[in-house]
């Protein structure tokens, strides 16, 4: 017969104690039990006492493991508040992308809707006017100055004819086809206006300078006529273009004349009004032709 696998507690008087004390700890607490039991039943009130005593023995320890239970919950929901936190905050600056982006478009659109309401009024205004066209491109890297118009011969345009947006003076139509046509931009070293400005009524030559400005320089040689801010605007003389049509703002006084910034931007006007000769027998041969 084999042996026991361990020895038994006979063999340890380590072992014998732990049988021993732990038989007496069962006794006790069946002891205290049965007293709690016949205190309850006999003495309710003393009994009361007694579970007050406990408790607030046992209070402190409760406590202590309630708050450790308490942080250790903070801690995992505070963790779980932070991922959230942190992927809420990824959506929201998504959203808050998109919503810049549908910003930018609706103002785009408001703009350009300004544009076309100003186009239109002034067409109305204007009953002379052939066609009304976009503006679809524009030269700005080389010294000759050209805008793209999206209407052609097919609407009644023809070489010669003054454009105009809703800010002032764009130029002439110097090539036209079927559906669209080049116009000279009043920035062009070719293109030579006859104006006047606003204040006062002196009458200037405008003419462009290839670099996106325009060179204004008076009639009457001996006196500089111009102040930073001057609005100069068409003086309706050759025919071609129609009176009082802005040209461009003085942003620099020279020797004997003044430098001025285009009111009509190619690159911010989207849409253009081609309109007949203010005089029906002006021709692109008068002041205002290529090349002069």
């Amino acid at each position: 017969m084999a042996a026991p696998a361990g020895p038994r507690p006979g063999w340890s008087r380590r072992a014998q104690y732990s049988l021993f004390f732990g038989f007496l700890a069962a006794v006790a607490g069946l002891i205290v039990g049965l007293v709690l039991l016949v205190l309850s039943i006999v003495s309710p009130s003393a009994y009361a006492s007694v579970r007050g005593a406990a408790l607030d023995v046992t209070s402190p320890v409760t406590v202590a493991l309630s708050d450790i239970a308490a942080t250790a919950g903070g801690l995992v929901s505070g963790a779980g508040n932070y991922w959230d936190a942190a992927d809420q905050n990824a959506v929201l600056k998504k959203r808050n992308a998109e919503l810049r982006r549908e910003i930018m478009k609706a103002n785009a659109v408001v703009q350009e809707n300004r544009q076309l309401k100003a186009t239109l009024r002034l067409r109305e205004q204007r009953p002379e006017a052939v066609a009304s066209g976009r503006i679809v491109g524009s030269s700005f890297q080389s010294p000759r100055r050209f805008a793209i118009l999206s209407v052609g011969t097919s609407d009644g345009v023809q070489v010669g004819m003054p454009v105009r947006a809703a800010d002032g003076l764009v130029g002439r139509v110097i090539d036209a086809g079927a559906i669209s046509s080049r116009v000279l931009l009043v920035s062009d070293r070719a293109n030579i206006v006859p104006a006047r400005i606003v204040r006062g009524g002196v009458p200037v030559i405008s003419t462009g300078r290839g670099d996106g400005t325009v060179d204004i320089r008076p009639l009457e040689v001996g006196r500089n006529p111009f102040r930073r801010g001057d609005i100069i605007v068409t003086s309706g003389t050759g025919g071609l273009y129609p009176p009082l049509v802005p040209i461009a703002r003085i942003i620099r006084l020279d020797d004997d004349g003044a430098i001025g910034l285009p009111l009509a931007d190619p690159s911010e006007a989207s849409f253009a009004l081609v309109e007949k000769p203010f005089e029906p027998a002006a021709s692109g041969d008068g002041p205002t032709s290529e090349g002069q």
